[in-house]
């Protein structure tokens, strides 16, 4: 059973940046296309980015497009999300997910993933 693990979250102040890493424990992610989702109090969950098996295909909620950016070392089995120029409206609970079953060159947030992350907290406040 993949085990996801997210870390990097914290407390923030309006502008800032904080990178969430995403990995696997026994497994690599290597195989596996990732998503980051998050979820902020009484709010349905939004999907965020995701990135390809490949590393060759991502996309980004409108929301953070220019200020998010997804990234993954296989050399490492980690995924990342760096988080530039951070709004209080990004406060969330962030999950990372993974399929294996995504083409190679494919990921998407509309998607079921199969596997999730207990998720890491992202406030942002000044």
């Amino acid at each position: 059973q993949l085990q996801l693990v997210e870390s990097g979250g914290g407390l923030v102040q309006p502008g800032g940046s904080l990178r969430l890493s995403c990995a696997a424990s026994r497994f690599t992610l290597n195989y596996y296309a990732i998503a980051w989702f998050r979820q902020a109090p009484g709010k349905e969950r939004e999907g965020v980015s995701c990135i390809s098996r490949s590393g060759g295909s991502t996309n980004y909620a409108d929301s953070v497009k220019g200020r998010f950016t997804i990234s993954r070392d296989n050399a490492k089995s980690t995924v990342y999300l760096q988080m530039n120029s951070l709004k209080p409206e990004d406060t969330a609970v962030y999950y990372c997910a993974a399929d294996p079953f995504l083409g190679p060159s494919s990921c998407s947030t509309n998607y079921e993933y199969n596997y999730w992350g207990q998720g890491t907290q992202v406030t942002v406040s000044s």
